[in-house]
C-alpha cells in the first residue's frame, strides 16, 4: 500500500518492478491527500484502489485512515513523496511496517520542510560533496526512524538543485523497489 502526494514516480518504479516480476507483491491501494496528484493517474492505469483523504491529520481523517487500512490490510505501507506527517495513531498500529523514501542521506536534511528541491538546495548551500537517498522506517518524528538502506550520489561542481534532484531520483527509483523486495522476503 502506498501514500503519495505528488507525481508518483517512485510509486511507478515499484509498480514496474512488480509487473516485471522483480517483486512478488500486490499493491492494495493508494492514499493521497492531493486530489491532483499524478500518482492517482498511475494508480488508475494499473487498477489500484485510490482513497483521497482531505484535511489529513484531523480526527475525522485519522478515523478514515484507520478504516481504510483495516479494509486493505497491508503487509507494508510505503510513503513515496507523501508530504504529510503520518499520525501517531497509525505509526503505533503499524510498528516497523511503514517505510519512507527520502531524498537525502539522513540524518542530514530531514524533518519538516525538507522535501524536494529544498533538500537539494540545502546540500548545495552547505557545500556537501555527497548526497543521495534513504529508505527508513517511519516513527512518530519526521525522518527519524531507523535507516534501512541508503544510496549515494556525487555532488558535481556545476550542480543545480534540479540536476542533483534528477540524479538522486534515479537512485530512488532503484533503491525503493530493492528495499521493498528485501522487507517482503524477510516476512514471507
Amino acid at each position: 500500500m502506498f501514500f503519495a502526494s505528488g507525481s508518483g514516480s517512485n510509486f511507478q518504479a515499484v509498480i514496474d518492478a512488480i509487473e516485471n516480476n522483480e517483486i512478488d507483491a500486490d499493491i492494495s491501494g493508494l492514499i493521497t491527500d492531493n486530489e491532483n496528484a499524478g500518482a492517482i493517474l498511475r494508480a488508475k492505469n494499473h487498477n489500484i484502489n485510490i482513497n483521497v483523504i482531505r484535511d489529513f491529520g484531523t480526527d475525522l481523517s485519522i478515523e478514515q485512515l484507520v478504516n481504510q487500512l483495516s479494509e486493505w490490510q497491508p503487509d507494508l505501507i510505503v510513503l513515496a513523496g507523501f508530504l504529510k506527517k503520518i499520525p501517531d495513531e497509525i505509526t503505533r498500529l503499524y510498528p516497523n511496517k511503514i517505510i519512507n523514501i527520502h531524498p537525502s542521506l539522513l540524518p542530514k536534511y530531514g524533518g519538516k520542510g525538507f522535501y524536494g528541491n529544498h533538500v537539494h538546495q540545502a546540500v548545495l548551500d552547505y557545500g556537501d560533496t555527497l548526497s543521495g537517498c534513504t529508505v527508513h522506517f517511519v516513527n512518530e518524528k519526521y525522518d527519524e526512524g531507523k535507516i534501512i538502506k541508503q544510496k549515494t550520489v556525487d555532488v558535481l561542481p556545476n550542480d543545480t538543485a534540479e540536476s542533483l534532484a534528477n540524479r538522486v531520483l534515479s537512485e530512488e527509483h532503484k533503491l525503493l523497489p530493492e528495499v521493498i523486495k528485501q522487507i517482503l522476503n524477510q516476512t514471507n
